[in-house]
Order: structure tokens, then C-alpha cells, then sequence
């Protein structure tokens, strides 16, 4: 491996960042993504070169539980785990010599599964002396944008939209994030799950793509469901009530939800079209109107805004894209989407992620090669990205929502000196060089729990 040795000073202007820039085309960052259902890696170069994706797929098993089974998941994580990544290192073309460093998702998902990742990226960095990066999930997919649009700088506004979390985020700068909204229950994806689930639909290829295909037949006038939380005069988001109607109509219309779509008669087919198109219509319009006031808030706060990111698993779904497409045309934005293998859960983004944090001096140190097994490891399940807006906070916030961690921005900007930047020596994973900031840890980081 070519070792490489720069200086580089870390900041959070702008100025740094593109001196910052000039050694990316060294950095090569393994990426390792467990934090839900799918198992997943990627190695991508500093300058944003995809050099290989490799994703294991649990759809057997979402469509065997009707959804993510943790302890089946988990499983599922372990027994693919080793083969996902020698498979993105042999398709780049590379050994763990050749990494710069070891991204993994450490949180918001699910303890058992996120694990899974975490202890192999801590092996491998442990093996070859390479520094480790934890990453916030819902960065990344905000983040990856960056990585596809390149005119891409902070400050901007994004969506994020999954089967898990709704967030709304204006990104002030990289680790740098005010939240807007967020869910209060249910996001949207689980409610395209659980509608698509009780239409009998096939969660092969997850719920949210069966239901936008059955609804492109449906009538979305048809069925009159109340757009969600229009009496709250904030950004925040509830799925919750919209699912119970859903499962109301489907009763009223007498719909056997144990019979699956493909045994159904054309009058039933047609039936339940109208509840999908119905319920997207819905749905969406909820998106929408949170983000004309998110815009609005976010233009208050830097009116230099230009973009809006829409990124997460239901970022796949054309109508989103499209209706979204509008809201930010009025509004006088650009929408960047990922594509769609970009938006669900992928090692791209954690790669990525990995690479801007590390040109920051945000890592830690290789992890020691005898770990023991009783290692407890840094996993966050509940993970705020960023502090609350003033006006966002909701009186329907739902115990669900109960911070375990500070947020990653309140983490970040607590450990970053606010006046002078500081200087850290970028090296190959020959070298054991430790900066001056951190008595524990190169540079300054958000992991380090010492």
C-alpha cells in the first residue's frame, strides 16, 4: 500500500473543506451497513469513485414475519456478514491493506443488528491498524447526496424518509444539524408496510414498491382519509392515526386481508386500489405539507438555501419524488434524490459519510486485535442527528422518541474548539501517529466515550 502523509487543517468553514478536498483522491474508505434488514458494504474512494456495492437482501424473511424480525435479522446479519465484505473488497479489487479507514453504522436501528456490523469493522480495523468511524445512519443518507451532486454545499435542507424514522434537518454545515420535525409514532414507510401487508400485497420487495404499483390502478379520490395533524402548526410527523383509518375502510369495505392480492376477484382488485391510491394521496400530501413549512422555517434561519435532499428508503418511490418535485419548484428550491440504490440502506453512504468525518479528524483509533468477547460495544438505537428547533417542538411527542444519546451535533460541537482550527497528520495504517487534541483518540471525535 502507498503510504501518504499530508497536513491538513480542520475546521468547519468552508475554506477548509476545500483544502480538505485536495487529499480525498487518497482516502479509500470500507463502509459496513447493518443497521435494519439488510446487510451491506461498500468501498468507495475519497473522490467520491464507487469503487464496489455489495448488498444481501432479507426479503425471504420479511415476507415469512410480514415485516423485520430483530433476533431473525440478526441472524441473518451474521451468517452473511463476512461474505458482504470480502465481496466489496475483492469486487474493488483490494485487500484491508489498501483501506485509509473502517466506516460503520453504530446508530439510530436496531441493537441486535447493528452489532453485527459494529464487531466486524471493529475486527478488521483491529487486525490491520486501521482508525474507525461510527456513523449516524440518518447522516448518511442526507450525506450521500453529496456524493451524487457535487454542487451540493451546506448549508441545505433535508427530508428523510425511511421505514423507520421522518426527519427534517436543515444541514448548517457536516456534523452540523437544527431538526425541524420528526416522527411523533409511525413514519411513512412503516405505514406503506403495514398498509401494503393488509391488502394482501407481497413484502418481497418491501411494502412501499407493491403499494405505489397497485395504486397507479386505483381512483386517489375515492376514499376521503384525513391528512394527519393538521391542527399541529409544526413540522413534525404522525403516521399512526392514518394507518387506522386504512384498516377501517378495508373493514368497511369488507376486504379479506387474509386472502392475498393475487387470488383476488377484479371488483375486490379494484377495491383495494382505491385504498392505495387513496392512502398515498394522503400520505404524501402530509410530506408535503410539512415541507412548505419546513422551507419557510429553514429560509428564516439561512436564506442562502438552494436545495432540498430527499433521501431514505421511501425517497425510491416515484410519486414522493414527484409531488415533492412540485413543493420545491413553488418554492423556488432544487430537489436532489440519490437513486434509488442509494436511497434504501446501502455501504455507500456509510463509506461516505466515513470519508468526510475522517478528512475532518472525526475517527478513532484501531480498536486493540484482542478484544474480548464481552466487548460492550458503542451502539446507539436511539440517536438524535441534530437539536431541536424552537418552533418544532410538539406536545404529541410520543415516549418513542426518548433520548438515550445526545445528538451527534450537540457530541461534534461540544469536542470541536470554536476558535482555532487544529492540525492533524493524515497517515497510512502503518502508522500509529496520535494528534495532540484527544489524549485517547486521533483528532477530535464524536465516538470517543473517554
Amino acid at each position: 500500500m502507498k503510504s501518504f502523509t499530508k497536513t491538513i487543517s480542520t475546521s468547519s468553514s468552508a475554506s477548509s473543506f476545500n483544502r480538505i478536498a485536495e487529499i480525498r483522491d487518497d482516502i479509500v474508505v470500507l463502509g459496513i451497513e447493518t443497521s435494519c434488514d439488510d446487510t451491506a458494504a461498500a468501498v468507495v474512494r475519497g473522490n467520491g469513485e464507487i469503487l464496489s456495492q455489495v448488498i444481501s437482501s432479507q426479503a425471504d424473511l420479511l415476507e415469512r414475519y410480514g415485516g423485520v424480525a430483530p433476533k431473525m435479522a440478526e441472524e441473518a446479519h451474521s451468517q452473511v456478514i463476512d461474505q458482504v465484505v470480502q465481496q466489496a473488497l475483492d469486487e474493488a479489487n483490494l485487500t484491508e491493506n489498501h483501506l485509509s479507514a473502517v466506516a460503520v453504522t453504530i446508530g439510530p436501528g436496531l441493537s441486535l443488528c447493528l452489532r453485527v456490523g459494529v464487531r466486524k469493522a471493529r475486527q478488521i480495523a483491529g487486525s490491520f491498524k486501521l482508525p474507525i468511524v461510527g456513523i449516524h445512519h440518518m447522516e448518511a443518507h442526507a450525506l450521500v447526496a453529496r456524493l451524487v451532486e457535487r454542487e451540493l454545499q451546506f448549508p441545505f435542507l433535508a427530508l428523510l424518509i425511511s421505514g423507520g424514522h421522518n426527519l427534517l434537518v436543515l444541514a448548517r454545515d457536516l456534523g452540523h444539524y437544527v431538526q425541524l420535525g420528526t416522527t411523533i409514532d409511525d413514519a411513512i414507510g412503516e405505514a406503506y408496510d403495514k398498509t401494503a401487508r393488509w391488502l394482501g400485497l407481497s413484502m418481497r420487495r418491501g411494502g412501499g414498491s407493491a403499494l405505489e404499483e397497485l395504486a397507479r390502478e386505483g381512483n386517489a379520490q375515492s376514499i376521503k382519509f384525513s391528512v394527519p395533524m393538521k391542527q399541529h402548526k409544526d413540522c413534525n410527523f404522525s403516521y399512526a392515526g392514518l394507518k387506522t383509518q386504512v384498516r377501517l375502510a378495508i373493514e368497511s369495505k369488507k376486504i379479506d386481508t387474509e386472502t392475498p392480492f393475487f387470488s383476488t376477484s377484479s371488483q375486490d382488485r379494484s377495491l383495494r386500489a382505491d385504498i392505495a391510491a387513496s392512502f398515498q394521496r394522503v400520505a404524501v400530501l402530509h410530506l408535503e405539507e410539512r415541507c412548505e413549512r419546513a422551507i419557510d422555517w429553514a429560509l428564516n434561519i439561512e436564506p442562502s438555501i438552494k436545495y432540498l435532499v430527499v433521501s431514505g428508503g421511501v425517497a425510491s418511490n416515484q410519486y414522493v419524488r414527484t409531488r415533492l418535485g412540485e413543493v420545491v419548484k413553488k418554492n423556488g428550491l432544487q430537489l436532489v434524490c440519490p437513486p434509488p440504490k442509494l436511497c434504501t440502506d446501502n455501504g455507500v453512504m456509510v463509506a461516505w459519510t466515513g470519508i468526510e468525518h475522517f478528512c475532518k479528524g472525526r475517527f478513532d483509533p484501531p480498536p486493540p486485535v484482542d478484544e474480548p468477547e464481552d466487548f460492550v460495544f458503542d451502539l446507539r438505537p436511539r440517536w438524535p442527528l441534530g437539536e431541536e428547533h424552537t418552533e418544532g417542538r410538539s406536545g404529541a411527542r410520543s415516549l418513542r422518541t426518548a433520548r438515550i444519546h445526545p445528538s451527534l451535533t450537540s457530541i461534534i460541537q461540544s469536542s470541536t474548539p470554536q476558535s482555532q482550527p487544529f492540525n492533524i497528520e493524515v497517515e497510512s495504517s502503518s502508522s500509529s501517529g496520535r494528534s495532540g487534541d484527544c489524549s485517547c483518540c486521533l483528532g477530535k471525535l464524536y465516538l470517543c466515550n473517554r
